[in-house]
């Protein structure tokens, strides 16, 4: 028989026993709370499967790519894999049983190791045709003065094919080079005078109206850049009008209150997700590089491009802080 002194002992410590089971049962479970937070924030998809191939535990992303798992090949450590226009890096890994898959979206990284490639090529192949261009283009000037009246068209139509791929090689070595821009003021009425002799010099085939309301003003800015971003836009809109059913067609720029709007009657826009995609085009005409260096150009200067609300256009604004 145990005395009363004994069971008293017995009980408290007991008590002790279980307190301490609970506490540590908290415990646990706030540790657990942690690490199911800390995995739901890692930056990539994670699974973990047990013994028996069942999910034991999934961060969130994970569970906005269920598909995904399905394809991977778990029997290799470390994969790339492309899913729904998306490339992952797949890493497998196995520890007390338990099999531990993580994906990495590495669509952008990979997106700019394409693009540096892409830019080197295209840089190379700008600086191997500017010679030869730059010969043609002073040869087709002579002959302009040299040959008979009636030929003095089919010159014109080679200088202006020959001004496009100029205009291509400019674009392509400033892409690859990078945007660096000189501010200083000019008058809007010189940038006006710049997008006429721009479309004087593009060849096209049908009648086009060239609408520009600019006003005798002078703004701040790298003339020499901002002329290319008025030229692509410019040569943007003959293309899509040249693209339409229509055998007319009217391009208009306007600039009011720090904003540049160009506006023109040609073909929707087919696809607004690559419009800044560079070497990316739906258009019959084009390297793909016009709207992208425009962009760059105009973030340079502080600026954004939109696209207008309810009419086939652009809006341009300056005095912005928002890149």
């Amino acid at each position: 028989m145990q005395s009363k002194e004994e069971k008293k002992e017995y009980l408290s410590a007991l008590k002790e026993i279980i307190d301490h089971s609970y506490k540590l049962e908290n415990e646990f479970k706030e540790l657990k709370s942690i690490t199911s937070n800390v995995i739901d924030i890692l930056p990539y998809a994670l699974w973990v499967f047990d013994e028996n191939g069942e999910i034991f535990i999934q961060n969130s992303k994970a569970k906005l790519v269920t598909k995904l798992i399905t394809k991977i090949n778990s029997n290799i450590e470390t994969a790339e894999l492309e899913y729904e226009e998306k490339i992952y890096l797949i890493k497998c890994t196995h520890a007390e049983k338990k099999l531990i898959i993580s994906a990495t979206d590495i669509t952008e990284q990979k997106r700019a190791e394409r693009l540096t490639s892409m830019g080197k090529i295209a840089a190379h192949l700008a600086h191997e045709i500017r010679n030869p261009i730059g010969a043609i283009s002073l040869l087709s000037s002579t002959l302009l003065k040299r040959v008979q009246p009636q030929n003095q068209t089919i010159v014109l139509e080679i200088k202006k094919s020959i001004y496009r791929v100029e205009r291509i090689i400019k674009s392509t070595l400033l892409f690859s080079k990078g945007v660096q821009i000189k501010t200083k003021p000019f008058s809007l009425l010189k940038l006006k005078d710049e997008i006429e002799d721009a479309f004087l010099h593009y060849s096209m085939s049908k009648d086009i109206d060239l609408i520009i309301e600019f006003q005798d003003k002078e703004i701040d800015a790298d003339y020499d850049l901002f002329s290319i971003v008025m030229q692509n836009f410019l040569y943007n809109a003959i293309d899509a009008i040249e693209e339409d059913n229509n055998e007319e067609g009217i391009i208009e720029f306007i600039y009011e209150n720090d904003t540049f709007i160009i506006k023109d009657s040609g073909v929707a826009i087919k696809d607004e997700s690559i419009l800044y995609e560079p070497f990316k085009t739906t258009k019959l005409k084009g390297s793909g590089l016009g709207l992208s260096l425009s962009l760059e150009i105009i973030k340079a200067h502080h600026g954004k491009i939109e696209l207008l609300n309810g009419e086939k256009g652009f809006k341009i604004c300056l005095n912005t802080t928002e890149y």
